[in-house]
């Protein structure tokens, strides 16, 4: 995004981005949180702090990596394993309630669950020369989103395992793939976008 400031803490509507995104998880109609975990870099800590949520915020100093402050993140969190915990980008400020319902009730079922985009691009596999393979059936693709859902103790079990053995997911749920969990995708819409660049910002930002 340039600019210095992080993202997550560039104004939103007349607060940080990161607060909003919390926020947009406490309306009305969406499941209801039992507490909230931030990984926050050092300069933000005592203003997250300071963020008045409804609900129980432990708020942790993040690591180098974003898998790093998601393990710090679910280590600060009260010890109740199967508890659904919900993993999400700080800059996806609008949450889907009806996917995310279905995502927490697949959780019945399936070790971990992700909110996801069904892809309506024509998809090419193409060689290191960039020469067309085979053209690949979209309607098994899916651009993942966050939130990513599992149990805490499932997600312990995975992120532990990632550390032990230098392993780094491009996302969440590929800790859970590589033990041999059990992962299912639900449909989400487009707007449940990450703010990427400046056009994104401009583009969606309140007015």
């Amino acid at each position: 995004m340039g600019g210095g400031l992080p993202k997550q803490f560039r104004d939103w509507g007349g607060r940080p981005l990161l607060r909003a995104t919390v926020e947009a998880f406490l309306l009305p109609g969406m499941p209801p949180l039992a507490g909230i975990a931030l990984a926050v870099p050092t300069a933000h800590l005592s203003e997250a702090r300071a963020w008045p949520f409804p609900v129980p915020c432990q708020v942790v100093v993040g690591g180098e990596t974003r898998q790093e402050s998601v393990w710090a993140a679910l280590q600060a969190l009260p010890d109740a394993p199967m508890a659904p915990v919900m993993i999400h980008d700080a800059v996806r400020p609008f949450p889907p309630a009806t996917p995310l319902w279905e995502a927490l009730s697949a959780l019945d079922q399936y070790d971990g669950v992700l909110l996801g985009e069904p892809s309506t691009d024509t998809l090419k596999r193409v060689d290191a020369q960039g020469r067309v393979l085979r053209t690949e059936p979209r309607e098994e693709f899916f651009r993942a989103q966050t939130p990513q859902i599992a149990r805490l103790g499932t997600w312990k079990q995975a992120f532990r395992a990632a550390a032990e053995q230098g392993f780094t997911g491009t996302d969440d749920v590929a800790l859970l793939e590589r033990l041999g969990l059990a992962v299912r995708v639900i449909p989400s819409p487009s707007s449940n976008l990450k703010l990427t660049t400046p056009e994104d910002w401009e583009r969606v930002r309140p007015r």
